[in-house]
């Protein structure tokens, strides 16, 4: 059996789903530490899902249960990581539309 590394062991990840036609905040989808949170960012990364680190809140989603909207307490957190990831992804939308290549 391969021994692995404390970094890797210590590894957490969730992942999060909003669809504000249909949801009233963020909810889990997936969540996990060592192997699964590497499945996780393995997936994450095959799908160009935006990752973003913040080590504190991840330690306060990955109590969460998969399904679980997350709680009001972490609203304005998960608020400025999605406003982020939304202005990231717009500006990667119209540099790759407006290429001139």
């Amino acid at each position: 059996m391969t021994e692995k590394s404390p970094d890797f062991i210590k590894k957490k990840a969730t992942a999060l789903k909003y669809n504000s036609a249909e949801d009233n905040a963020p909810k889990i989808i997936a969540s996990g530490k060592g192997i699964i949170a590497e499945k996780i960012l393995e997936l994450a990364q095959e799908h160009n899902i935006a990752i973003y680190k913040d080590p504190a809140l991840v330690e306060a989603l990955v109590q969460l249960e998969v399904g679980q909207e997350i709680p009001l307490e972490l609203y304005q957190a998960v608020a400025e990581i999605l406003a982020f990831i939304y202005s990231v992804d717009r500006e990667s939308f119209f540099e790759s539309y407006f290429d001139d290549d």
